[in-house]
C-alpha cells in the first residue's frame, strides 16, 4: 500500500484552516501532519516535518507565503517537499511571486473542494499544477510585464539539449501539455513526456512551471507567434 501523502497546512485564517483540514482529512491517502498560521511557522514545521506537500496560503502575518515559499524549495534538505501555493485570482501579482519562488504551482481559494484534492495528488506526485491556458496568460502578462529581465542569464545545461529537446522545451514554455506537445511534434504521449523529463533534469529545475519561468526569464522562448 502506497504511504499517504504528507501536508503541511500553512494559512493564518483559523476557519479556513480548519476547512481544508477536515476536508484533506477524510482522504484515505491524504495526512495532515502539521498546521502553521505564519510563514515562519511554515517553514519551521517544514523542517520538522519535511512534508511532502505545504499548501501555502501568501497573505499571512510575521513572513508572508511567498517568502516561506522561497526558503522551502531552496533549502538542500527540503528537495523532496513542493510548496501549492493559494491565491484569490488568477493573475493577481502573487502568481508571478510564487511561481518565481520555487512553487509547483497555485490554486483558487475559490475552488471547488475536488480541485483541492486533485491538486494536492497531481502535485505530490511530482507534476505541476498550472492549466496550459492560464500558463499561456501568464506568460503574455510576464514577458510584457516591466519587471521582465529580457534575457540576462542563459540557464546551465542549456547546450546539453538536443534539438528535439530544444523544440520541447519550446512548447513547454508556450504552455503546452504534454499530450499537446506529443500531437504537435508527431510523437506518443510517452515519448513527449520523456523528453520534458530529461530537459527538467539537464537544466536543474524542479517541475515545468518552473521551466516555463526559466526559459522566459531567460529569453529561450521569446519569439514571435503566426
Amino acid at each position: 500500500m502506497t504511504a499517504p501523502i504528507r501536508v503541511l497546512l500553512a494559512e493564518d485564517q483559523p476557519i479556513v484552516r480548519a476547512g481544508f483540514r477536515a476536508l484533506l482529512h477524510a482522504q484515505p491517502d491524504i495526512d495532515v501532519v502539521g498546521e502553521a498560521s505564519t510563514g515562519a511557522e511554515a517553514v519551521s514545521a517544514a523542517r520538522e516535518l519535511r512534508p511532502d506537500l505545504v499548501l501555502m496560503d501568501v497573505r499571512m502575518p510575521e513572513m508572508d507565503g511567498l517568502e516561506a515559499t522561497r526558503i522551502i524549495t531552496s533549502a538542500s534538505d527540503l528537495a523532496s517537499t513542493r510548496v501549492l501555493v493559494l491565491t484569490t485570482f488568477e493573475l493577481d501579482e502573487y502568481v508571478f511571486g510564487a511561481l518565481r519562488a520555487g512553487a509547483s504551482g497555485f490554486l483558487l481559494k475559490g475552488g471547488e473542494p475536488a480541485d483541492l484534492l486533485t491538486a494536492v495528488r497531481v502535485v505530490a506526485a511530482g507534476e505541476s499544477l498550472l492549466a496550459p491556458s492560464v500558463t499561456r496568460r501568464l506568460i503574455e502578462a510576464y514577458v510584457s510585464g516591466p519587471d521582465h529581465p529580457g534575457g540576462q542569464s542563459m540557464p546551465a545545461g542549456l547546450d546539453e539539449l538536443t534539438a528535439r529537446e530544444r523544440e520541447v522545451l519550446l512548447l513547454v514554455a508556450d504552455g503546452l501539455s504534454n499530450t499537446e506537445i506529443a500531437a504537435a511534434l508527431y510523437l506518443s504521449p510517452l515519448t513527449a513526456k520523456t523528453h520534458v523529463s530529461r530537459i527538467l533534469t539537464k537544466l536543474g529545475v524542479r517541475d515545468r512551471v518552473q521551466l516555463v519561468v526559466l526559459a522566459h526569464q531567460s529569453g529561450l522562448a521569446r519569439r514571435p507567434h503566426g
